[in-house]
């Protein structure tokens, strides 16, 4: 889906943190683009490990266009051809992939071998890319077009997974002796990395050998801006044309031709710690379910720009509510008496990140809403690059989280075999629940779209009833775009933000 946007507001003056962010526009205060059309893009996450496409980094190399998979997935969520421009399956088990005729960016072609050694290096990483959390995944090169792809156990939607950012095929020299990956220059999108400037910036130029055609704009000047307040001013004032993640406080504050709503598979909750500290106790994570209320937060957190949960999918996956089991089992909540004997003299460490505008403010009203339920909570409040490895350590109690649930393969199995399953690589609560394990086992081996569908619906079910995740609020992502400045991709994913289409006009 793209959008043309109309119209800017008078620029206001930037807030000290974006000083030295952009360079200054040749056409004065709120003119849009960069010299020569170069795109100006303010991203909200600074990069965890350079880039690599095995960390939570892998979303920029899909949004800016620098890499790509054997798949891509289309706006309906169905995988369409990418660096593969065809597939079949062989046997349960397994695939075969032609392959198109591409370039990688340091001038060398793509074969079969890269595409393995590609995956090869992906399956070794540690931790494991999350994409690759349920599968066992082996590459043969039958020729030099031809990848066969076999899996341990039956993986039918092996063409969706192949379309994650953090199975993006690199060149050879990208990869270190060390398990170091590097994206610069090296992948095979009309966009190549020429420079990365710490967590800071980007410079990216329009790689003209693109198989798919010559891009439209020469190039992108990225910039992360951690604060939200910053990255809306940044489009007001006229040094960036595209600012992703406006906060909901700012959204109202730019012209409708500036401001694109987009439905989101984003969903926020309270995640409780199941494996250390206080919510190791099932009857406290049902005080602290009882406690807290998401529906408070969408008008007076997020400006209307939500919509109270109703699980750990929302609106923007239509299949959901209809197919959505009640949840039973649920452990009964402490009394009040027990959560004071439990709690007292202990400190519920509630923890969120400042990335996203709206997560400090909703932990502080999750925080009073726990207080009355008489926990004692401290907060941690960061960025996220900060805390990544503390929370995967379980230091922390719960955590406010905002989750693309359908981010690395648009299937939702994916997600829930990541983050809630007892092997999962993104298990932030901790979960071990034989139940649960055995129900996402159950989705992802089955085949058929509407009974994997069923199935999804009762894992969230099982997953829900352990109550180490508590739903808040569906998110409406509001991205910013300058009014001269077109093709600019609004994906309800979030996988996807510029292509060979977007210009300025």
């Amino acid at each position: 889906m793209r959008t043309t946007s109309r119209g800017l507001i008078a620029a206001l003056a930037l807030t000290p943190l974006l000083a030295g962010c952009f360079a200054p526009s040749d056409s004065g205060e709120g003119a849009g683009a960069g010299s020569g059309g170069r795109l100006r893009v303010a991203l909200a996450v600074p990069p965890v490990q350079a880039l690599s496409p095995y960390s939570n980094d892998a979303t920029v190399l899909s949004k800016l266009s620098v890499a790509e998979g054997l798949t891509a997935l289309d706006r309906n969520g169905t995988a369409k051809p990418a660096l593969a421009k065809s597939w079949k399956q062989d046997g349960d088990t397994t695939w075969t992939f032609e392959l198109r005729e591409a370039t990688f960016q340091d001038g060398t072609d793509l074969t079969a071998q890269s595409v393995v050694d590609a995956l090869d290096h992906a399956g070794r990483a540690k931790p494991k890319p999350r994409v690759l959390s349920d599968v066992a995944l082996t590459a043969k090169a039958e020729d030099a077009d031809t990848v066969t792809l076999t899996t341990k156990s039956p993986d039918p939607v092996l063409p969706l997974r192949l379309a994650s950012p953090a199975l993006a095929i690199l060149s050879a020299k990208a990869y270190a002796k060390d398990g170091a990956v590097s994206p610069v220059g090296t992948g095979t999108g009309p966009f190549e990395i020429t420079r990365l400037s710490g967590k800071a910036k980007a410079t990216l130029t329009r790689f003209d050998g693109y198989w798919g055609g010559k891009a439209k704009a020469p190039g992108i000047d990225v910039s992360w801006i951690a604060d939200g307040t910053a990255r809306a001013n940044a489009l007001r004032g006229g040094e960036a044309d595209i600012a992703e993640w406006i906060p909901t406080a700012q959204a109202k504050l730019l012209t409708e031709g500036t401001r694109h709503e987009v439905p989101s598979v984003r969903t926020d909750s309270l995640i409780l710690n199941t494996g250390g500290g206080l919510f190791t106790d099932a009857g406290l994570r049902a005080t602290a379910r009882e406690a807290v209320d998401g529906s408070a937060l969408v008008d007076s957190v997020f400006g209307g720009y939500a919509d109270p949960a109703k699980g750990l999918f929302g609106p923007a996956v239509p299949w959901a509510a209809d197919r959505r089991v009640k949840v039973t089992g649920r452990a009964e909540a402490a009394t009040s008496a027990r959560v004071k004997s439990q709690a007292d003299g202990r400190t519920l460490r509630l923890a969120t990140y400042t990335n996203r505008a709206e997560l400090p403010e909703a932990a502080t009203v999750l925080q009073q809403q726990l207080e009355k339920a008489g926990f004692t909570v401290k907060q941690d409040v960061r960025e996220y690059t900060q805390m990544e490895a503390d929370l995967l350590a379980g230091k922390y109690d719960a955590l406010v989280f905002s989750r693309v649930t359908l981010l690395d393969t648009g299937d939702a199995v994916d997600y829930l075999a990541s983050d809630f399953t007892s092997e999962g690589v993104y298990n932030i609560p901790g979960l071990k629940d034989a139940d649960v394990d055995k129900a996402i086992r159950a989705a992802a081996a089955e085949r058929d779209t509407e009974r994997r569908q069923e199935k999804i619906m009762k894992a969230e079910a099982e997953i829900l009833r352990t109550d180490a995740v508590l739903p808040l609020v569906h998110e409406q992502a509001v991205q910013g775009i300058a009014a001269d400045v077109e093709g600019v991709i609004l994906d309800p994913r979030e996988r996807s933000l510029v292509d060979v289409d977007t210009r300025v006009k």
